[in-house]
């Protein structure tokens, strides 16, 4: 599926309004190389900037779910910094230290589920008619039963 940048845009200004993110620059990026991402978002706290990468071909196949999946992680990125500080300032620098590794792991496990709750719960909210996008699970099905 190829990205409809002017349906993108659309999303990212009806979703900062909701989110209440209209304070933020938020610049839409396509990114068109090979890239195993549907979606991310570069954030300058500092200015109030960021970049919202998306996939030329995403996994996902709902682009409303994806903008606003992301757009939670700006809302949250005050508080994702805040524990990764409290993590590293806990553990310390050394990546290979189990305990570290753990915290980080459990951290980002959560904080993504978080987000795809949210991410969910919004779309219901918001009258979203779109299928939610199952891209990785829809893939590990298609491999297990050779499609």
């Amino acid at each position: 599926m190829a990205v409809d940048v002017n349906r993108l845009e659309e999303l990212i200004k009806k979703w900062q309004g909701v989110l209440r993110l209209r304070d933020w620059d938020i610049k839409l990026k396509i990114v068109d190389t090979e890239w195993r991402k549907s979606g991310d978002i570069k954030i300058d706290m500092d200015d109030k900037k960021a970049v919202m990468l998306i996939n030329s071909n995403p996994k996902s196949t709902n682009l409303e779910e994806l903008v606003v999946h992301e757009l939670l992680h700006l809302k949250l990125w005050g508080m994702d910094q805040m524990i990764e500080g409290f993590i590293i300032q806990t553990f310390g620098e050394d990546d290979t230290d189990v305990k570290k590794d753990f915290a980080m792991n459990q951290f980002f496990t959560l904080l993504e589920s978080t987000v795809e709750d949210l991410t969910k719960a919004l779309l219901k909210a918001n009258d979203c008619k779109e299928e939610l996008s199952f891209g990785r699970l829809q893939r590990d099905i298609d491999e297990e039963i050779g499609m």
